[in-house]
């Protein structure tokens, strides 16, 4: 991975940044490598890997000064119509997405309204009188790289609320043509962002969707999307370990390079400790991260670990950055040194692809044990 990465310097990533622009050759050279087949097994032209190895992947990316997030999501995100789909869906989509003939990067959930309670999603899929196709209606927010995508995952209302015992039924996946929606049904909003991530808003307006796009049963999908955020969120603790230590590293050779007042900052205990203890609390959250990881590879629940290395990481990560930042002082503002790109990118991991209060709020609920706070 990182013979990948060292043909994309940090110029590379500037440039794409000061230009809000798609990283179309690095996915070019992840999609020759097979990495972003890393998870789809063998048989359908994926590399097998487990979670554990995949992780490094996504953590090399971000370690080299690069952002996974433009190609990260292909990686997992068919991860539901691997566990869910049909052999026949799996056989149509698999191979094209392990050799990159297929882009499947947009995955819809986010809604304006409902954000993390995603029980309560508005957009609704519909079976048409014929029964041939769902006629989709409604809006995400936030979805990521729909103009880099041919196909979507999307999440779906098929049954009313008023008409379900338990607010998490009713709820459905669907995989479909981007191609054929974009235009005839679906219109595409981009929204700038803070970093360079290409994010939008969607508006669905009796959308038709074939029939055999649902994924799996009818009503059960809020299961199957449940059942890939413990991957989901154990590989963006990779990219925020990834992160970490190249903060980390950065951090370390400007103390050991500047000098002022006639010494290497290095030397002083003032800068010399907070890069320590950054280093400190990403090396423990890597141990969580590949605890989570191999749990999920012996098909053991992993929720708590996947959560807790997910807090633990984003935290690392952010006191990482706050410390190079500091460490740089004015030159850490200054676009040429990079800080200041990867301090915005390290950021977002705060809020998503979950808030760490909502993670606090899981670890109090369902390890200890303590009442539900929402």
């Amino acid at each position: 991975m990182r013979k990948v990465c060292a043909n994309f310097p940090d110029s590379y990533w500037r440039e794409l940044d000061a230009k809000r622009e798609y990283p179309e050759e690095f996915v070019r050279a992840m999609t020759e490598a097979g990495y972003l087949g890393a998870l789809i097994p063998e048989e359908y032209g994926g590399m097998g890997l487990g979670l554990a190895e995949t992780a490094i992947i996504l953590e090399e990316i971000n370690r080299s000064g690069g952002n996974a997030q433009p190609a990260h999501a292909q990686v997992y995100t068919m991860g539901t119509l691997l566990r869910h789909g049909s052999e026949e869906q799996k056989q149509e989509y698999l191979p094209e997405i392990a050799s990159g003939e297929l882009r499947l990067q947009a995955f819809g959930i986010t809604e304006p309204e409902a954000g993390t309670d995603t029980t309560s999603l508005r957009t609704t899929a519909v079976r048409s009188p014929d029964g041939d196709h769902y006629i989709i209606n409604g809006r995400k927010i936030y979805i990521s790289r729909v103009q880099h995508s041919d196909y979507m995952i999307l999440l779906a209302r098929t049954t009313p609320r008023d008409q379900v015992k338990r607010k998490s039924k009713g709820l459905s996946v669907f995989i479909f043509d981007l191609r054929q929606a974009v235009g005839n049904g679906l219109t595409v909003r981009p929204r700038r962002v803070m970093i360079n991530n290409e994010t939008n808003e969607l508006l669905f307006e009796n959308l038709r969707v074939p029939a055999n796009s649902l994924i799996g049963e009818e009503g059960k999908g809020f299961r199957y999307i449940l059942d890939g955020m413990n991957a989901e969120r154990i590989l963006i603790a990779a990219e925020c370990i990834g992160n970490g230590r190249w903060f980390i590293d950065r951090a370390t050779r400007r103390a050991k390079e500047r000098e002022v007042f006639g010494r290497p900052i290095g030397q002083n205990q003032g800068i010399q400790f907070p890069i320590a203890k950054a280093h400190v609390r990403v090396e423990a959250a890597d141990l969580m991260r590949f605890r989570a990881a191999e749990m999920f590879d012996r098909g053991e629940p992993s929720g708590a670990e996947a959560n807790m290395a997910l807090l633990l990481a984003a935290e690392a990560a952010w006191e990482a950055a706050n410390v190079a930042m500091q460490t740089f002082g004015g030159y850490g503002y200054d676009a040429e040194y990079d800080v200041e790109r990867k301090f915005r990118e390290t950021r977002l991991f705060q809020v998503a692809p979950i808030s760490t209060n909502l993670i606090l709020s899981y670890v109090a609920e369902h390890v200890l044990g303590l009442p539900r706070s929402f």
